[in-house]
C-alpha cells in the first residue's frame, strides 16, 4: 500500500518504504534527553543533497520548521509537491548543491522517519503515542549530531534555518560551536513568547477536542483526528502570513460566481484557501507529532538557560553569523532576531544582520524573495572564501 493511500486509509505511514535515508541509533549509547528520560535504539531519518568532498568540509545542515520534514528539494513522496525549499537548495541555486554537500534531519519527535509519537516502541512493539518522551530543541540537535558522526562530518561548514530551524541553529552555535563555521538564524527568536504559546495551545486544544483523538490512542482504534488537526493548521497558518498579504491576495472577494449564501459556507477566498491548507496538512502530519514539536518550541528558551543573559550562550565562540529578518514578521518580529545581534555584539562575536523588506509575513523565507537570496548567497559565498572552500564542480 503506497503512502497516500495509508493516510486516507487512517493508517500510520508506512515509513521504510519512504525515500532518502533511515538509520537506528542509540544501541550502544542511548540519547540523554533533557526531560530526563533515555532513547534507545531509535530511527533518525533525513536526506542529502549534492555531494561531500574529499575533505568532508562542504557539509551545509538545514534544519526544517514546525510542519516541514527532511525533502527539501525534491518532490515529496507522500503529497507530491516539491520540497519546501526547492526555491533555495538545489544546483546552481543559493544553497548550490554543485558546491554543497546538504543534509536535512526530520527532527525528533517528527512523523516522517525519525522517532516519535508516531513511530514504534521498540519495548512494547507498539506505537509510542502519548507515551513518547517530551523532546525539546536541544534534544532535536543532539540526535542531529548523531546523523553528522555516522556521516564522518566533523564540523559543518554551515547550519541554516528558518523559524524553529533557526532554533535549532541557535541550539547548535550554542552547544556545539566546535561543529559549526558558520549560522545562519532565518526568522526565529531565542525564545517563545506568550504570543507564541498560545497560539500554539489553540493549535492543540482543536486537535485534543476533535473526538477521533481518542485521548491520542486514534490508532488503536483505526482513526485520525482530521478535523482538529486541520483547524491547528488554519490558525498556525494565519501567523505565517502578514494582514497586508491577505488583503492583496484575497481582500474580501468572493469565492468566483458565488454570492452571500447568508449561512456558514464557504463564502470568502480567504476561508476556502485556509480550509485548503487545512485539508492538504492532515495528509502528511500526524496530531500526535503537531502536539510533540509545538511544545519543544514552546520550552525554547535560551536566555532562561543561561543565567537571563542570552550572550553567554555564545561567549567565545567562533561562529560567523548571519540572522535574517523579514519586516511583515509579525510571528517573530525584526526586534527578536535584534536581541540576538546585541547578545552576538556584547561578546565580540563575528556578526551580520539584515533585515528584508516583504509583505509576505513569517512565510517570506519560504517564498521567491530575491533580496533574501541575495542576503543569503553573499554570506555563503563569503565564508567559504573564508574558509578556503573549494569553488563550484571542485571536488
Amino acid at each position: 500500500m503506497r503512502a497516500h493511500e495509508r493516510l486516507h486509509s487512517n493508517l500510520p505511514v508506512d515509513r521504510r518504504n519512504l525515500p532518502g535515508h533511515r538509520v537506528f541509533f542509540g544501541r550502544d549509547t542511548p540519547l540523554q534527553l533533557d526531560c530526563g528520560a533515555v532513547l534507545a535504539d531509535f530511527p533518525v531519518a533525513y536526506q542529502t543533497y549534492g555531494t561531500l568532498n574529499k575533505n568532508r568540509t562542504n557539509a551545509i545542515l538545514v534544519c526544517h520548521a514546525l510542519t516541514g520534514d527532511q525533502f527539501v528539494a525534491e518532490r515529496h513522496p507522500v503529497t507530491g509537491k516539491d520540497g519546501w525549499w526547492s526555491l533555495m537548495v538545489g544546483p546552481g541555486k543559493t544553497i548550490d548543491t554543485n558546491r554543497f554537500f546538504v543534509i536535512c534531519v526530520n527532527v525528533l519527535g517528527g512523523c516522517m522517519g525519525s522517532i516519535g509519537p508516531a513511530e514504534v516502541n521498540p519495548a512494547t512493539g507498539e506505537l509510542w503515542g502519548l507515551r513518547f518522551p517530551i523532546i525539546t530543541i536541544a534534544d532535536m540537535v543532539r540526535a542531529q549530531t548523531m546523523v553528522l558522526d555516522h556521516l564522518g562530518i566533523e564540523q559543518l561548514f554551515a547550519v541554516i534555518g528558518g523559524s524553529m530551524g533557526g532554533m535549532q541553529v541557535l541550539e547548535w552555535a550554542a552547544l556545539f560551536p566546535e561543529r559549526v563555521f558558520a549560522a545562519v538564524p532565518i526568522a526565529t527568536a531565542s525564545h517563545h513568547t506568550a504570543q507564541n504559546i498560545a497560539f500554539h495551545e489553540v493549535g492543540r486544544q482543536a486537535i485534543m477536542a476533535d473526538p477521533d483523538w481518542c485521548d491520542g490512542e486514534y490508532w488503536r482504534v483505526g482513526k485520525r483526528p482530521h478535523r482538529g488537526l486541520a483547524v491547528a493548521r488554519m490558525a498556525a497558518h494565519i501567523t505565517y502570513l502578514s494582514e497586508s498579504k491577505l488583503t492583496k491576495k484575497f481582500g474580501r472577494r468572493l469565492q468566483t460566481g458565488k454570492a452571500l449564501s447568508y449561512g456558514f459556507n464557504v463564502d470568502f477566498q480567504v476561508e476556502s484557501y485556509l480550509r485548503h491548507q487545512g485539508i492538504t496538512f492532515v495528509e502528511r502530519f500526524d496530531a500526535n507529532s503537531y502536539l510533540y514539536i509545538t511544545r519543544a518550541m514552546d520550552y525554547f528558551d535560551m536566555p532562561a538557560r543561561y543565567g537571563g543573559q542570552l550572550a553567554n550562550a555564545f561567549r567565545d565562540t567562533k561562529v560567523r553569523f548571519c540572522l535574517i529578518s523579514f519586516t511583515s514578521d509579525w510571528l517573530y518580529p525584526t526586534p527578536e532576531s535584534r536581541r540576538i545581534v546585541h547578545a552576538l555584539n556584547a561578546v565580540a562575536a563575528n556578526v551580520s544582520f539584515a533585515e528584508i523588506v516583504s509583505n509576505a509575513g513569517h512565510d517570506a523565507f519560504l517564498l521567491d524573495e530575491p533580496d533574501f537570496r541575495r542576503v543569503l548567497g553573499g554570506f555563503l559565498a563569503g565564508a567559504a572564501q573564508h574558509r578556503g572552500l573549494a569553488a563550484a564542480n571542485s571536488r
